[in-house]
């Protein structure tokens, strides 16, 4: 949920409209709605925060086929890739609606950055955070699903403050894709590590990194800098699943890209990504997260080869593969979403410029109708910001 700006109101400006952008049905308009909300008080042990910056995704309708909540990513592949783990190109007809929504946030509703609007009694005059004070922030248990134009904390642990050199736009895409590829780039290094010591000092470790869009992206650029010292010994590819992703990863150094081109047999998309990698790959970083595209996944992973995918989705994929990666003596490895001293890390390296974000568009909160349409119509090139405009004051 997205909240634009305050309301003038006599009741001393204690309302204000929020934005609520949900999953898109038959035509856009279907999917953002508008109405009032009480600004929340501000808890004792907590801080009040004013939304600045918000990352544009949804949260998921409740069907009868769809149960759980995703993101604009993970919706619309799925249901033209989900049908077709065989060797024939077969897809349905994808929805005009849905086109340009393939990759993004698994997490809907988290990524948020802001200013300290208010301190709760009981932590004013705290040495760490102050009115005023720019954060970020992390996306725990309980947390909404989705933001209001000011958003409450319980606690000041769940803050992290941003340096002058991160800008609140490029903070709001931290708390939730950014922070899930750092944590999965982390988990796969246990692997990393066994397989080079295995291998002696001539040993080549093989990732494969699938997707498209702000979490393949970050686990590049992550994944980059991570091996940047072993880049002799571990080897990264990116398989893209649309045109835009295979060339902004291009745009990033000269890291090794194959693009999964959906018009092509499985057989062909193996070999072409095999070719790529010089063979099968050790390590598997799936971002696509549908049955089609774990199913290639482990047809280009060697034997003993571990796959990392989400756990948003793993309660989903985990039954239709654990066996079949059984049988080929693979793993698939569900990641859950990194932690707070992770994002306060992030925020670090973004900061210091050692970590380069993907590319963003920002734009204002009053216009996430039209950013809806231009994402489905892949209009915005990397992720798609909004930005809500300060209100005429701040304090209540």
């Amino acid at each position: 949920m997205f909240l634009l700006s305050a309301k003038k109101l006599p009741d001393m400006n204690k309302l204000c409209r929020q934005v609520s952008i949900e999953s898109p049905g038959p035509t856009i308009r279907d999917c953002v709605f508008s109405f009032e909300v009480p600004v929340p008080d501000v808890p004792s042990k907590g801080a009040r925060i004013r939304v600045v910056c918000a990352g544009a995704c949804y949260r998921l309708r409740r069907s009868p086929s769809i149960s759980s909540i995703s993101s604009v990513s993970s919706t619309s592949s799925e249901i033209s890739q989900d049908l077709s783990c065989g060797s024939a190109p077969i897809l349905p007809p994808q929805s005009p609606v849905h086109h340009g929504l393939r990759d993004g946030a698994l997490f809907p509703g988290y990524e948020v950055a802001g200013i300290v609007e208010s301190l709760g009694t009981e932590v004013e005059g705290n040495e760490e955070f102050g009115v005023g004070d720019r954060v970020v922030l992390y996306p725990y248990e309980g947390v909404p699903h989705g933001y209001a134009e000011f958003i409450i904390v319980p606690e000041l642990q769940y803050l992290v403050k941003l340096p002058d050199s991160v800008s609140l736009s490029v903070a709001a895409m931290l708390p939730t894709g950014a922070l899930l590829a750092m944590n999965t780039v982390f988990k796969a290094h246990e692997y990393v590590e066994n397989i080079l010591q295995k291998r002696g000092d001539n040993g080549l470790c093989k990732i494969l990194i699938v997707g498209t869009g702000g979490l393949a992206l970050w686990a590049m650029r992550i994944a980059g800098h991570h091996y940047q010292t072993m880049k002799e010994k571990v080897s990264i590819t990116v398989a893209s699943l649309k045109d835009e992703g295979f060339l902004l990863a291009k745009e990033y150094k000269k890291v090794n890209v194959v693009q999964w081109n959906e018009d092509l047999y499985e057989k062909q998309l193996i070999e072409r990504t095999k070719d790529a990698c010089q063979g099968a790959v050790d390590i598997v970083i799936d971002f696509g997260t549908t049955s089609r595209s774990l199913h290639r996944s482990l047809q280009c992973l060697s034997k003993g080869g571990v796959v990392f995918i989400s756990s948003e989705v793993a309660e989903k994929l985990l039954p239709k593969f654990s066996r079949k990666a059984e049988e080929l003596q693979q793993c698939i490895r569900p990641v859950d979403m990194g932690s707070i001293d992770q994002l306060r890390q992030l925020v670090e390296l973004v900061g210091n410029k050692e970590i380069e974000p993907p590319p963003h568009s920002v734009f204002p909160a009053d216009e996430a109708s039209e950013v809806m349409r231009k994402l489905c119509q892949s209009e915005i090139k990397g992720r798609a910001i909004l930005e809500f405009p300060s209100p005429p004051s701040s304090r209540f």
